[in-house]
């Protein structure tokens, strides 16, 4: 059954612009995990994972209905990629969701559909 949906779009110019402020934005968003996968990317392909990553999150809360906040953190969200580069989602170190996350030239969008068995 599904239990929630959630989808978020952002535009990469707007993620580049605070990332190249401060990374305390990336700090915020990136799991120390995540953190490690971005640096090893390519400036530009930085900017894709981090957007990328930040809609995901902010999908996955909005399916949860929490939003972002107390009872659901950017650190309590992580995407991970299997061998296959397939995305799965974790919240507090469980895999809880199906997630996908694409990129055009100008934006990062993420879908996040949560479902029990």
């Amino acid at each position: 059954m599904i239990t929630g949906i959630g989808i978020d779009i952002v535009e990469l110019s707007r993620i580049r612009r605070i990332d190249a402020k401060s990374p305390k934005f990336r700090e915020r968003v990136l799991t120390e995990f995540e953190q490690a996968e971005y640096s090893r990317l390519t400036e530009t392909r930085k900017a894709e994972f981090l957007a990328g990553r930040f809609a995901a999150k902010e999908a996955f809360s909005k399916a949860k209905g929490t939003g972002i906040g107390g009872a659901c953190s950017f650190q309590d969200i992580e995407i991970r990629k299997d061998a296959k580069g397939k995305p799965s989602i974790y919240f507090k170190h469980m895999e809880t969701g199906l997630v996908s996350i694409t990129h055009s030239k100008e934006f990062a969008a993420a879908q996040v559909l949560l479902q029990t068995i």
